[in-house]
């Protein structure tokens, strides 16, 4: 029998394994979409990190600033090769059948191909149609006409991969599938179909969502099998300038302008005193 020396590894060979161990974080924290949103007046909005909010993993978090009457999309970015679908829910109620969303897979979605993006301007009213969304307060929101403010001011969107489907296929399953209704679309189900008396009244200081004019917005039905388990979480909390101020979210501190604020006199040099 032949013997055999082993040999302890090398500095190479530590900091391949280094690299390795990067890249592997590096691809555990990439995001699979981008979310964005977009105001009519002000275009693609700043976000603000979310700080001393637990981070869940999969799960991203940040602020915008609302602006009183502007209309606003919701825009997401498709960062992968592979089609993905789409919940999204604005105050807590699915944008496309009007129901108080769970961001679960058996709910209403949007599907995105391959690298695609999407921009997502209203609640969908018809297979053509959105009402606008703009940026309200909450008793003017189309949640609260519900009853539910439960996620007032929230954009969420839930990320889910397409399931592998297997390369053989039951044919009397398939024409089942085929033949089987398509899904109510238009207007929200006998759940949401329409507003309660009242709505609880919320802060002041809080942001909504309204239903705004309709807008021509045409969408096509594709057949798309979710995984059970989402892949990524994105939540955007909507304010008030003066509320991400008082929250210390974004600095509004009054900062001395120097070619305006000065008494127009020169000081004496440092050291120097009367």
């Amino acid at each position: 029998m032949e013997r055999t020396h082993r040999r302890a590894p090398g500095p190479g060979i530590l900091v391949i394994a280094s690299a390795v161990l990067l890249l592997g974080a590096a691809a555990a924290t990439a995001a699979i979409v981008d979310v964005d949103v977009v105001g009519d007046t002000r275009g693609t909005l700043p976000e603000y990190g979310a700080a001393g909010r637990v981070r869940a993993a999969g799960t991203q978090r940040a602020y915008v600033e609302a602006l009183r009457e502007e209309r606003y999309a919701v825009r997401v970015t498709n960062r992968t090769g592979e089609r993905i679908g789409l919940v999204i829910a604005v105050d807590g109620r699915n944008i496309i059948s009007g129901k108080k969303s769970h961001l679960r897979p058996d709910e209403r979605m949007y599907i995105l191909p391959p690298h695609g993006s999407g921009t997502y301007e209203g609640w969908r009213t018809d297979r053509d149609t959105v009402n606008r969304f703009y940026f309200t307060d909450p008793g003017d929101s189309y949640a609260a006409a519900f009853g539910d403010t439960s996620a007032m001011g929230v954009v969420a969107v839930a990320v889910y991969r397409e399931k592998e489907i297997p390369v053989a296929l039951d044919l009397r399953e398939s024409r089942e599938r085929n033949n089987a209704p398509a899904p109510r679309g238009g207007a929200p189900e006998a759940e949401s179909a329409g507003p309660r008396a009242a709505a609880p009244q919320r802060k002041s200081d809080d942001a909504g969502t309204g239903f705004g004019e309709e807008h021509h917005s045409p969408v096509v039905r594709v057949e798309f099998e979710p995984e059970t388990r989402v892949a990524e979480r994105h939540f955007l909390k909507y304010e008030w300038r003066e509320t991400l101020c008082r929250k210390a979210v974004i600095d509004c501190r009054w900062s001395k302008n120097r070619f305006w604020d000065d008494d127009g006199y020169a000081p004496y040099p440092p050291g120097r005193s009367r």
